[in-house]
C-alpha cells in the first residue's frame, strides 16, 4: 500500500470525526434550519470522498469494509451535480453512516498518524 494512502485514510478519519461532530446534540429540525451547517457538512461529505478517491487500488482492496463506490459516488454527486444534492441524505449520511466509518478508519489509522 501506498505510503500516501495513510494519509488520505488520516483525511478521512479527520474529516469524518469533524462532521459528526457538528451533529452531536442536534436533531434534524435544527439541521434543516442553519444553511451554514448544512453547506458545511456538504463539504466535509465532499472532501471525506475526495481522499477516499484518492486512495490507491491496493489500499483500497485491502480494506473492502469501507464502501469506497457510495463514498466517492456522494462526492461526485456534490461535485457535478450539487444542485440536486439531496439535504435529507447527507443528514443520513453524516449521522447514520460516518459513526461507522470512523470506527472502521480508526482501526485502520494508528493514533500517532491522525490528524488532531
Amino acid at each position: 500500500m501506498p505510503k500516501d494512502d495513510g494519509l488520505y485514510f488520516a483525511h478521512m478519519l479527520d474529516m469524518a470525526r469533524k462532521a459528526v461532530g457538528k451533529t452531536q446534540e442536534i436533531g434534524e429540525d435544527v439541521y434543516n434550519g442553519d444553511e451554514n451547517l448544512r453547506l458545511a457538512l456538504a463539504h466535509l461529505v465532499q472532501v471525506i470522498g475526495e481522499a477516499a478517491r484518492r486512495v490507491s487500488p491496493e489500499g483500497r482492496a485491502a480494506h473492502p469494509e469501507i464502501p469506497w463506490f457510495e463514498i466517492t459516488g456522494m462526492r461526485s454527486k456534490i461535485v457535478h451535480d450539487y444542485m440536486n444534492v439531496d439535504e435529507d441524505v447527507v443528514w443520513q449520511v453524516v449521522t447514520q453512516d460516518l459513526p461507522h466509518l470512523i470506527l472502521v478508519l480508526e482501526k485502520i489509522v494508528p493514533p500517532e498518524d491522525a490528524i488532531e
